[in-house]
């Protein structure tokens, strides 16, 4: 297979074209190789395993995740039989049930799980999806009071509530019970509602924090199911196949950036199996407007599915993504399918502009510091793309990144991080200081507002809390999983690291090294300056590689002048009208001679 590590830099690569160190990601090479013997399978993977802190006696539950076996007690979790009665009882005395949910992908695929298993039971629930620009993150006392007058008794909130105080507060009393199914980070004080479930709350010990809401409201149905049961409701009637819901989840968990570890991973996994069958009728036609080829995967959740879904509150309207995941009208699918695609190609073009001007805002502040905090000076930023805009400086300069859009005197905020940094207990931290009007997050994304007198310090702040969370210290580095010969980049052998997935944050997607290749064709593709490329190693084995957003950067300028080079990337499958191929999604390479 031409697989190899080495100590120190792997193929020597101090310092990449990109300022990367490379480093070998398998540091117990004999783990390895245990793994690879005791469960016959290929070296790739039992190297994928150990590069993971997977050890030989827990790999073959590693690579074959049961949700029977990871799935908690929901009764685990703070509130949650509480949460579940309150509703339970409202489907028994016929009271009106509201959700209101976020306009993300977690906050969509919450508020449509809840929908879809409520109209399995024939109760039929009022859906508030708030615009984005309008009324802002989370719920308001505004939403609380038109829920309340138009009959809604219980209101469940998804994906946001645990730090809506004063909205909360009013919404005790006008009579309302608000059930609050969160998991961003909580503060000290909690607000006045009937239930707040939220593993991330400082009291709750579950260990399930690194859930997205959607998977904590997968959680409320188990809990929820359950009870009804136990209640004798199922008597004239058939359970929900709670199983066939899987494919929201694995969309919400994977589209929040959470980590693909634990029950996440078994989750995401198993709702794979469940998309592929394609029986949410929205997620078929969404996937056929965006010509998603194959067996779904991570990547078309996280770069397909996802941001079509969350176009429609990011430049539209909010509701379209819940509308989508929720009708059974394959017309209407099809129509929401493509306006959202339209919507997505708007979003593209508002975000684009937005990058650049960040980017030349970052540039021109002269040496980089350990976060970046940007700010619209103009007041054009759209608040619908700040969060993408933010996960654009993530991805260029390896920091944790703020982006600001004020609109007079105040300012919205979004958030994203790199790992090890969590900025989400920044945001709270900040926000506890009175730096912030209010904000909130979990580890790798965050929202916030901020009064624009409060900017500076607000950086300060962060940057303080960067270097001491570590930030910049040591040289950064790329993970990678073994070097591989070009001939080695076949369909077979991704189909055999396939086992160890499903990747994501947590479960880094493997990454492999070939040395000293040859540039054999290269030109640059689509409006984002993509490089597309060919590779030829020993034998005529040839690699067709793709970088993103690349062709003004080092790495893009790298791929269109030189002629060998060391690349470093992930290999994926390309399928195209009947053509299997593999393809290298290329993150970075390097001058050999340099090493």
């Amino acid at each position: 297979m031409g697989m190899s590590g080495q100590a120190g830099a792997l193929l020597g690569v101090e310092c990449s074209v990109t300022g990367m160190r490379w480093r070998d990601r398998v540091v117990d090479h004999r783990s390895a190789m245990a793994i690879s013997q005791r469960l016959a399978v290929p070296e790739v993977v039992g190297r994928l395993l150990a590069a993971r802190g997977v050890g030989a006696e827990s790999a073959e539950r590693f690579l074959d995740p049961k949700l029977r076996e990871l799935m908690p007690d929901p009764s685990s979790l703070m509130d949650m039989d509480r949460a579940a009665g309150r509703v339970a009882l409202a489907i028994f005395t016929g009271e009106k049930i509201a959700v209101f949910g976020d306009y993300d992908v977690d906050g969509a695929t919450a508020s449509a799980l809840l929908r879809s298993y409520l109209s399995k039971l024939g109760v039929n629930i009022e859906v508030y999806i708030p615009d984005r620009i309008r009324e802002g993150y989370g719920p308001t006392a505004t939403a609380f009071e038109s829920l309340r007058e138009n009959g809604a008794e219980v209101v469940v909130t998804v994906d946001c509530g645990t730090t809506a105080h004063d909205a909360l507060g009013r919404a005790e009393d006008i009579g309302l019970d608000v059930i609050i199914l969160d998991h961003h980070m909580a503060g000290p004080a909690l607000p006045r509602c009937f239930a707040l479930v939220n593993p991330n709350r400082l009291d709750d010990d579950s260990g399930q924090g690194s859930l997205a809401a959607v998977g904590v409201t997968y959680l409320l149905i188990v809990a929820l199911n359950r009870s009804l049961r136990e209640a004798d409701f199922f008597t004239n009637k058939a359970e929900p196949n709670l199983v066939a819901l899987l494919d929201l989840v694995a969309l919400g968990t994977v589209c929040d950036l959470v980590p693909l570890t634990g029950l996440n991973r078994a989750l995401v996994r198993q709702g794979l199996k469940v998309l592929a069958r394609r029986d949410n009728r929205g997620l078929a036609a969404l996937a056929d407007v965006a010509a998603v080829d194959g067996y779904p995967d991570c990547y078309h959740l996280g770069f397909v599915l996802g941001p079509r879904i969350n176009a429609g509150g990011r430049v539209g309207e909010s509701d379209l993504g819940h509308r989508l995941l929720t009708t059974n009208d394959p017309l209407e699918a099809v129509r929401l399918a493509t306006r959202l695609n339209d919507l997505n190609l708007e979003r593209r073009a508002i975000e684009s502009l937005n990058v650049d001007q960040a980017f030349s805002q970052v540039e021109s502040n002269g040496q980089l510091g350990p976060a970046i905090v940007v700010q619209d000076q103009d007041q054009h930023w759209h608040v619908g793309v700040i969060g993408l805009v933010a996960s654009r400086l993530t991805e260029r300069y390896k920091r944790p990144a703020f982006v600001v859009a004020f609109d007079g005197n105040i300012g919205k905020g979004s958030a994203r991080s790199i790992a090890n940094i969590d900025v989400g207990a920044m945001i709270t931290a900040a926000h506890q200081a009175g730096l912030l009007m209010a904000g909130g997050g979990h580890s790798m994304a965050g929202g916030f507002t901020i009064q624009r007198e409060k900017f500076d310090d607000f950086r300060n702040f962060v940057e303080k809390r960067a270097v001491k969370q570590g930030c910049l210290t040591g040289a950064p580095s790329l993970g990678v999983d073994g070097v591989l010969a070009l001939s080695a980049a076949q369909t077979d052998l991704v189909e055999k690291f396939e086992q160890a997935g499903p990747y994501g944050p947590g479960n880094p997607m493997p990454r492999f090294a070939f040395a000293g290749v040859k540039v054999v064709r290269v030109d640059t593709v689509g409006d984002g300056g993509h490089v597309r490329c060919i590779f030829a190693g020993e034998g005529g084995s040839r690699l067709k590689g793709i970088a993103f957003r690349v062709a003004d950067q080092p790495l893009g300028q790298a791929l269109l002048n030189a002629k060998n080079l060391h690349v470093a990337g992930s290999l994926r499958p390309n399928n195209w009208r009947g053509r299997h191929e593999v393809q290298l999604f290329i993150d970075d390479v390097a001058y050999p001679e340099d090493c």
